[in-house]
């Protein structure tokens, strides 16, 4: 446990210092652009049924970008955005505080069943964590998701089909083909994985 809060101590202050520098922007996110940023988002609410209101958690909300990209498709919907970065969380409250519907929280403990939960990014930086480590984390926070999930939760995660020139070292990349096997077998019978959206990267969607 000891060894889990140091290393995401260190991730908390890597996301923090983009803050600091970008501001709440798709940089500050850690993201290449605006664009990208929404088109995980569009991958990841695959999993919602759109046409009826619904409960969201958001786990790694950042400055709860989320809130603003489902609002501009008219989605009715309530939502908590957990963060480990105080910084972000503060920049998330004093942005969408006043939306009725909204809330942010910094506990695990503080979370509550949702109809979903998604996860867009907390996976990709592990700074000099070993592999073993990283994926070890990986897997626990998708038990997680799913305890707090009542109809389905989805993530990404950097592909391990990225070009070996352009991978780097303290970034993770996870094997998609590992991780559809395993939420078959764990979670439901009704995983997607998509692959094909033009990013290196993959999102996953778990209906139960």
């Amino acid at each position: 446990m000891a060894v889990e809060l140091d290393f995401l101590r260190r991730v908390e202050q890597y996301y923090s210092g983009k803050l600091r520098v970008h501001g709440a922007t798709w940089q500050g996110a850690d993201w290449n652009s605006g664009e990208s940023q929404r088109l995980r988002f569009e991958q990841l609410l695959k999993v919602c049924e759109p046409s009826e209101p619904f409960s969201i958690n958001d786990y790694g909300c950042g400055y709860g970008a989320l809130i603003d990209h489902m609002a501009s498709r008219g989605l009715r919907f309530t939502y908590r955005g957990l963060d480990i970065s105080e910084a972000m969380l503060g920049k998330a409250r004093e942005i969408h505080g006043q939306r009725a519907g909204c809330e942010f929280v910094s506990a695990e403990e503080s979370l509550a069943a949702a109809d979903y939960s998604v996860a867009s990014g907390i996976f990709n930086v592990k700074l000099d964590v070993t592999r073993e480590t990283w994926e070890s984390y990986v897997l626990d926070t998708l038990h997680k998701l799913a305890r707090w999930s009542v109809k389905g939760f989805a993530f990404n995660a950097l592909t391990s089909y990225s070009d070996p020139e352009r991978m780097r070292g303290d970034l993770y990349y996870g094997d998609p083909c590992f991780f559809f096997d395993y939420c078959k077998r764990n979670f439901s019978r009704n995983v997607a994985l998509l692959h094909d959206y033009g990013l290196y990267e993959w999102t996953m969607l778990v209906r139960k």
